[in-house]
């Protein structure tokens, strides 16, 4: 999709035909100015791309039309308007249960045949209207092999060789089926959002000396609002006063509360735990780290897994090859001489009472949507259902170690100076070059070596090798010792046995020294290498521009089967396709974002940690992980493989009933009640299997 295009997202209440969601979306790609259009029956959301030259509200009012034309039962809903309430309609309920007592009636009665079959046919026809008028109105529009078409024409087929009451039980029943089903969807596609639209609506604003309650939409960046005990913080700020504790699990899946007090950042949805606080706004609403995720997260349904696109494929090709092979067997027999035309009538119309793929068409969808939903509630957020199917099929995974593997709070342990220079000096020297530069390392140096004297140069960064300033004419080098011996500056020292990482610091051409800068690694690091060999990934390893010995140190501790130091960032990247050559499978990478985006968009899925503060993460990751911790790597291949598990189980369950009741039909074994639960009872169980995936908690 073009950038110059414009997205559009529409919520359709009542859609829970899957044969319609199909005929939508294809109607859809044939409007003017459409460029793009996804239906997602999961989801009950409409995806739409218009060109520049499409006229935005005419579209939208084809885009009513066509849904009202192939679905009446669905409406496309006003942004921010509220989906239809959950429940059964009590309305389809009262005709089901009429229709009952009629079929009942007709059974039960001592009646002549013809009265009995009066109420046979009021039974058949007050339960199956719906259906009934559905089928009219694709006959209508040229539209044949959907789900209503194949089950009046079995039903209808019953009743004209004498079944009535099968016929009549068979609609009941399937009316009664879809009716539960499209219950479970709802309530499935209810869990998945409430997992995901955690955002708070209102916001307590100081207006005319008190406190005031006002949408959140409505509160720009320098606003101050207060956030009582037990409310959501509305918005991304920084604590102006007051201390408490934030519970931020529903945005990072960290059950640990998080103390916060003045000074410290704040994001929206977390939850206020102690004693209230008021914060300065520095975000709008849309803009929040949430609504970003929440953005991701409605992204991500753009993009449909490959098993997705199959069976989309497979349920075009498959209701009609059913449909042939249904008049085939109704025909070929009896001219042979091998029965009667109601015999083979009879099962012809089993074939067609399985001939609608909706298991395979609703509950997939479901699953990956679900799986995705079940990861943002971990604070893990997947880009697409591609990406949710490519982490099931992991086979190593690479990381980056600065900020990824260890914590990335770094703090100066040494200062060693090389004669003439002073501690003061070398300190001075190191956080006049170091204040420029956004890297952990550099940060810490910068803090260590204090506010600085207001000095302005030009400064370069260098990657993979540290910084340059040029200070009124004088050039000052920080950084490691390739940096300086580059620029021939001899180092001196005994450096290299130094733990952690080491600065080393120059200036106009004379050695000054070098600083000796330590990180710790994380508790969580060999937890989520054991993670991964659990699940089945056969190669973990470590790429990083840190030194040699302190990699080794990391690697040998959290037992991996490959690390390199001193890499500079090409060098990452070679090391990394070599190795991803030589495992022959899905690998993936995980850094902190910073640095690494070359690394993310070279690997099969990208990880970027704590990344929805830098755009250029999001851009380059297929996966973002809301928190500082790598198990989040582990936890999104674990949901992945548990809703590929799902999935396969839905596709084998699926096409086995179908397969064995098509079986069963053909030689007279199964009758009709059979083929309505192998269609609908099938379509019911393979969605509340693909809801299983939602009450993933974590290893």
């Amino acid at each position: 999709m073009n950038s110059g295009e414009e997205k559009i997202r529409l919520s359709v209440a009542g859609l829970n035909c899957a044969a319609c969601s199909l005929r939508i979306e294809r109607a859809l790609y044939g409007l003017p100015g459409v460029t793009f259009a996804a239906v997602d029956m999961a989801e009950g959301r409409i995806r739409l791309s218009l060109s520049k030259r499409g006229r935005t509200a005419e579209i939208l009012e084809s885009v009513r039309k066509v849904v009202n034309s192939i679905e009446p039962g669905a409406a496309v809903l006003d942004e921010g308007a509220s989906d239809e309430p959950s429940g059964l309609p009590k309305g389809d309920m009262a005709r089901l249960a009429a229709g009952a007592i009629l079929w009942l009636a007709a059974v039960f009665l001592p009646l002549d045949e013809m009265p009995r079959i009066m109420l046979y046919t009021a039974a058949y026809l007050t339960a199956g209207v719906k259906v009934l008028a559905a089928v009219a109105r694709n006959l209508r529009g040229g539209s044949l092999f959907d789900e209503f078409f194949l089950m009046s024409t079995a039903t209808l087929g019953a009743f004209a060789i004498g079944d009535y009451s099968e016929a009549v039980a068979v609609m009941l029943f399937y009316e009664a089926g879809e009716l539960v089903q499209n219950l479970a969807v709802d309530r499935s596609r209810r869990s998945i959002m409430a997992l995901a639209d955690i955002r708070p609506d209102t916001a307590n604003v100081m207006e005319s000396g008190k406190w005031r309650v006002v949408s959140a939409a409505s509160v720009v960046p320098g606003r101050t609002v207060l956030v009582k005990p037990g409310e959501q913080v509305p918005l991304d700020g920084r604590i102006l006063e007051g201390a408490s504790s934030l519970d931020t699990s529903s945005l990072t899946g960290e059950s640990i509360p998080q103390d916060v007090s003045a000074g410290m950042e704040v994001l929206a949805g977390s939850v206020n735990l102690g004693g209230a606080i008021t914060v300065q706004v520095t975000s709008r609403y849309g803009d929040t780290t949430l609504s970003k995720g929440l953005r991701l997260i409605e992204e991500a349904r753009e993009s449909k897994a490959p098993t997705e696109r199959f069976i989309t494929s497979f349920a075009r090709w498959y209701t009609p090859a059913v449909v042939v092979f249904a008049v085939l067997l109704a025909f070929v027999p009896p001219m042979i001489g091998l029965g009667d035309f109601r015999t083979w009538g009879y099962r012809a119309l089993v074939f067609l009472v399985v001939s609608c793929p909706c298991a395979l068409v609703i509950s997939i969808p479901l699953a990956i949507f679900g799986g995705i939903g079940a990861a943002s509630r971990r604070g893990i957020l997947i880009k697409g259902g591609d990406v949710l199917e490519r982490l099931s099929d992991v086979k190593a995974a690479l990381f980056d170690k600065t900020g990824t593997l260890t914590k990335g709070v770094f703090r100066v342990t040494q200062v060693n100076p090389s004669s003439p220079f002073t501690e003061e000096e070398l300190m001075e020297i190191a956080g006049a070059a170091e204040r420029g530069s956004n890297h952990p390392i550099a940060r810490a140096v910068a803090s260590a070596a204090g506010p600085g004297k207001g000095e302005q140069g030009l400064i370069e960064e260098l990657p993979g090798l540290g910084v340059r300033l040029d200070l009124d004419g004088v050039e000052i080098l920080a950084g490691n010792a390739s940096l300086l011996e580059r620029n021939g500056v001899s180092v001196e020292g005994a450096w290299r046995e130094k733990p952690g990482a080491v600065v080393h610091v120059a200036r106009g051409g004379a050695y000054a020294g070098f600083i000796v800068v330590e990180d710790t690694p994380r508790e969580q690091a060999r937890t989520t290498v054991d993670r991964l060999r659990e699940l089945g990934v056969r190669f973990v390893g470590m790429l990083s521009g840190d030194r040699p010995e302190n990699v080794e140190k990391l690697g040998r501790e959290l037992g991996l089967d490959l690390w390199e130091g001193g890499l500079m960032p090409a060098d990452k990247l070679e090391h990394f396709r070599r190795i991803k050559q030589e495992v022959g499978g899905t690998t993936v990478f995980v850094g902190d974002g910073m640095n690494d985006a070359p690394l993310l968009a070279a690997s099969d899925a990208g990880f970027a940690m704590g990344g929805l503060g830098a755009d250029a993460a999001i851009e380059a990751a297929d996966v973002v992980l809301l928190n500082d911790d790598p198990r989040g790597a582990s936890e999104a291949v674990e949901i992945a493989r548990r809703t590929r598990a799902i999935m396969r189980q839905n596709i084998a369950f699926a096409l086995g009933v179908k397969g064995l009741v098509l079986v069963m039909g053909a030689f007279g074994v199964a009758s009709m009640w059979e083929a309505v639960f192998a269609d609908v009872g099938v379509a019911l169980l393979a969605t509340l299997n693909s809801a299983r995936v939602m009450r993933y908690e974590g290893a």
